[in-house]
């Protein structure tokens, strides 16, 4: 008989493994995420100055809310959540902003980071899945709901 081993929520050991290896990919993208939507928080300009400063800071609000989460689900699964600027720039997929103060520009670079984090959550969705890992399922699908409709509100800002 071929015993496998499990961690102690009861998921398998190498699978969990796998898991936490993508969701630290996903913690340092966060990561990227958070600081550039700091970046076009405090370095907008223009006539839309207030409505942009204020969603800036709904966003990156969120989205370290989302790194705490993520960090802790590593731990759950037994894991060691990534944790300096050095592991973060060598993992995370996303692009890093620097000194966007054009609104467009703003926007775009949230919608493509967001496209970004899309493709790594919908990967940790199917890997989460086939691990029957409903803990991190759950929350990538909480994740991917609500980024895919930010994108659209995004999307239909950039339509001016």
């Amino acid at each position: 008989i071929n015993v496998m081993e499990l961690n102690s929520i009861g998921l398998e050991v190498e699978k969990a493994k796998e898991l936490n290896s993508k969701l630290n990919v996903l913690l340092s993208s966060f990561q990227v995420y958070y600081q550039n939507l700091r970046g076009v928080h405090w370095n907008i300009r223009g006539r839309r100055f207030f409505d942009l400063h204020i969603k800036f800071e709904e966003l990156y609000t969120d989205a370290n809310e989302k790194v705490d989460m993520i960090a802790e689900r590593i731990l759950t699964l037994g894991g060691k959540p990534l944790h300096t600027f050095e592991d973060y720039m060598s993992v995370s997929k996303l692009p890093v902003g620097k000194n966007i103060s054009i609104d467009v520009e703003a926007i775009k670079l949230i919608v493509n980071s967001l496209k970004e984090l899309l493709v790594i959550e919908r990967d940790l969705l199917d890997l989460s899945d086939d691990a029957n890992d409903e803990g991190t399922n759950s929350l990538m699908s909480d994740f991917i709901a609500e980024q895919e409709k930010t994108i659209w509100m995004m999307n239909a800002w950039l339509e001016e």
